[in-house]
């Protein structure tokens, strides 16, 4: 019998670790080839991590809960074949000692220049950044954290554990006051106090339901967005009318021939596109100081999730599909999504945004930028309204089609005139559409 690591996939360039949050078989169990063994989630998306061999779960090294960095072993399965262990190939290549010391010597310096210190790991001791994140916000000191006995392997501190620490302290917030060694005169003048949200006052009739793990991340990236960027909107309405009518006229033949629904998500994403690749320094992102001009288009997709939540799957090279390709793209991450099945490296490395507003009733709304891109456009309902039409032959009032583009940017980076000739190009895409078209 031989035996196989199962170890933690890598699940794209800026995930190092993620949180088992069940296991899907138990030890003694019969597992076959892409069969999910246990559920992860990340920072980015929950996911499944299957075995890449047949064969028998002998071995289980964490438990739900616990942290697992990227390329360790979770389980041991033990297949038909020789006796040697085998190791799984969809891992990444793990962090060398040299690399590992370097890294921890430049944090130790880093923080030696800080005022304040960050809350960090120690050689010793390995803190998640969900624990830090949550000890953060909930004001737990680095001594209190070192003090904290963990129940993970290597004693690592857990959710569970931080969470029950902060409970049995009374849940309050601990102010950490921070060695000064002189009166700094600009930060008293300026920096003004973090005043406590107003407690809420909880009756014997209320309903007391915990945020989800998705929703309080959700939450957290709202508002850090809202403390990044200086949000600006810019509103145009569009008329949709000949979009409406050629998609009406050909939607039975396009799902016939290529057993796809033409929606008309694609046809926006498609406008936006090339009003990206009209206007490329929509296309950024700010780091510091620094202007960071994307060379790839990726549009990230606003999509509900089961539960309630919103994801945001990314269409790569959005500039480079046809209608056709667009369309198959944006039903394939949408259908992911609902049934709760995508990557993470689907949802990363988008540079612009688009969001559906519409779809829940609303005409118009004021998107929140996702980070750490600069703008966001949503997309208003369609309505059958009356208008005026300019016609070589004077004008005259008729019923069109139309819909309000609500364009938000980071005005830090993108003026008014920017946000706003970017959204009327989407505008001017749409309204020229071909009547005529085939696809």
């Amino acid at each position: 019998m031989a035996k196989f690591e199962l170890k933690l996939p890598k699940m794209g360039e800026s995930v190092a670790e993620a949180t088992i949050t069940s296991w899907l078989k138990e030890v003694g169990d019969p597992i076959e080839l892409d069969e999910a063994v246990l559920e992860i989630a990340t920072d980015k998306v929950d996911s499944e991590v299957p075995s890449e061999v047949d064969g028998i779960l002998v071995e289980k090294f964490f438990k739900e809960d616990d942290v697992v960095q990227v390329g360790q072993t979770i389980a041991i399965i033990e297949t038909e074949g020789d006796d040697d262990v085998l190791e799984s190939s969809a891992v990444e290549e793990p962090v060398v000692e040299e690399e590992k010391a370097a890294e921890f010597v430049s944090q130790t310096i880093s923080a030696a220049q800080e005022t304040v210190k960050p809350l960090a790991s120690s050689e010793d001791r390995f803190y998640s950044p969900l624990v830090k994140n949550i000890a953060k916000e909930e004001g737990v000191s680095q001594e209190e954290l070192d003090n904290i006995l963990g129940t993970g392997v290597d004693n690592r501190v857990t959710k569970n554990d931080i969470l029950s620490f902060i409970e049995n302290r009374g849940g309050k917030p601990q102010q950490v006051q921070p060695k000064v060694e002189a009166p700094v005169v600009q930060n008293i003048q300026t920096e003004k106090p973090k005043q406590a949200p107003a407690p809420v006052v909880i009756s014997g009739e209320d309903e007391v339901i915990e945020m989800t793990r998705m929703g309080k991340l959700i939450a957290h990236h709202m508002v850090e967005s809202v403390q990044t960027s200086a949000h600006v909107q810019s509103f145009i309405e569009a008329d949709v009318t000949k979009i409406w009518n050629w998609r009406n006229k050909v939607k039975d033949g396009f799902l016939k021939r290529e057993g796809e629904n033409l929606t008309f998500t694609p046809i926006f994403m498609e406008a936006v596109a090339k009003a990206l690749r009209d206007f490329p320094m929509m296309n950024i992102s700010l780091q510091g100081d620094t202007i960071v001009k994307k060379k790839n288009i990726n549009l990230g997709m606003a999509a509900s999730l089961a539960n309630g939540n919103l994801i945001v799957p990314v269409i790569k090279n959005a500039d480079q599909l046809n209608l056709v390709g667009m369309t198959k793209q944006v039903n394939d991450l949408a259908n992911r999504a609902r049934e709760n099945q995508l990557k993470p490296d689907d949802i990363q490395g988008g540079t612009y945004t688009v969001t559906n507003v519409g779809t829940f009733g609303s005409i118009m709304g004021t998107p929140i930028i996702n980070q750490p891109q600069v703008g966001i456009l949503a997309l208003g309902a369609i309505r059958k309204v009356p208008a005026v039409i300019e016609t070589t032959e004077g004008d005259f009032i008729g019923i069109r089609y139309r819909m309000f583009l609500s364009h938000s940017y980071d005005h830090r980076v993108v003026n008014g005139a920017l946000g706003g000739q970017f959204v009327k190009a989407v505008k001017d895409y749409l309204e020229a559409w071909d009547s005529n078209r085939e696809i």
